[in-house]
């Protein structure tokens, strides 16, 4: 029953906002939300150089607004809104994990958002939360998992899931807290292992790795952008879903199919980098309560999703290459002489 009601919602559900929208979900997500014939508002950080991830369609409007500047949306937006997915978030790698003052302004960000949400009529708000709020798990991961965090970036998403469901109950909007664990797909950071490893490939270099036998969970980002679709739409009121593909395996398999598609044969150098004091050994999730509440399974596997990555990054790569070989022959054409006359 609580699916029929949804489903018939959704017919006049077609307006969504989307804080952090250019990296491989909200990218991936945007693309969803098209097919539905949303209308979507991609909040984008002033100046930011990813704008190329989010497509150039009628359907979406692009506007620069700082994640600290959330509470300001109301006064830029002229029309309600349905749906309000808040992926952004500061701080994410490297020592700004662990920066207190930084992930605690995160926290207030992520209510102001809830607070522009409700003011925009949003019937849900979907938080996008972390794996790095269960710690070290050793069993696959459920909502009802007990969160151990270990650095800052973990305790703040977590802390900012509880205050957001006190939120969303005063302010009459449903909440959704969507913990994801490790997303892969075009538009994906150039830092993140999956993205290095394959440059490293594609350059004929072999990539330095821990030994890799690490249990991982590894989602599609076109898949994972299904899964925030349709937690939006059947989501429980402040439930909470880890979200992940529901299948572990050891790092190094993935990293195997990886170089399989990328450069045959080049060997990786497993056990070249140890591993961290704090390394996650098991990280998978239980998709028990996403396929029960929403029916979301993943539909690529990671050969296929991987193999569309890596084409993607050749095409940007050779793109950039393009680029700066023009720009060397144009700062090395000597300049004409100005004619007289």
């Amino acid at each position: 029953m609580q699916k029929r009601t949804l489903l018939w919602y959704n017919i006049f559900m077609k307006k969504a906002v989307i804080t952090g929208p250019t990296g491989a979900v909200g990218a991936a997500l945007i693309r969803r939300l098209l097919k539905e014939r949303y209308q979507v508002y991609a909040v984008v950080r002033p100046g930011s150089l990813r704008l190329k991830s989010i497509p150039m369609d009628p359907g979406v409007t692009v506007v620069p607004c700082d994640v600290s500047d959330l509470s300001s949306l109301p006064l830029k937006i002229t029309e309600p809104y349905d749906a309000f997915f808040h992926l952004a978030w500061m701080g994410t790698t490297g020592r700004d994990r662990n920066d207190t003052a930084l992930q605690d302004r995160n926290i207030f960000y992520a209510r102001e958002a809830l607070k522009a949400a409700a003011a925009l009529g949003c019937k849900v708000f979907l938080f996008s939360g972390s794996q790095a709020e269960y710690g070290r798990p050793n069993e696959p991961l459920r909502p009802d998992t007990a969160c151990h965090p270990e650095n800052e970036y973990g305790r703040a998403k977590c802390e900012a899931g509880v205050l957001l469901r006190e939120d969303a109950k005063a302010l009459g909007i449903r909440m959704v807290h969507a913990r994801i664990l490790s997303v892969y797909g075009p538009y994906d950071g150039e830092k993140s292992m999956i993205s290095s490893v394959i440059r490293s490939c594609l350059k004929g270099v072999s990539p330095e790795t821990t030994e890799g036998v690490q249990i991982w969970d590894y989602l599609y980002a076109a898949d994972a952008a299904e899964a925030l679709y349709l937690l939006s739409l059947y989501g429980k009121d402040g439930g909470i879903y880890p979200l992940g593909s529901g299948t572990g395996r050891p790092l190094r398999e993935y990293l195997e199919i990886l170089r399989d598609e990328a450069a045959p044969g080049l060997p990786i150098l497993f056990g070249a980098i140890p591993y961290g004091e704090k390394q996650i050994m098991f990280l998978q999730s239980d998709n028990t309560a996403l396929l029960t509440d929403t029916g979301f399974t993943p539909k690529t596997d990671f050969r296929t999703g991987i193999r569309e990555t890596i084409e993607y990054i050749r095409r940007e790569d050779a793109i950039a290459a393009a680029r700066k070989e023009q720009c060397t022959e144009d700062s090395a054409a000597p300049e004409k002489e100005p004619l007289n006359g």
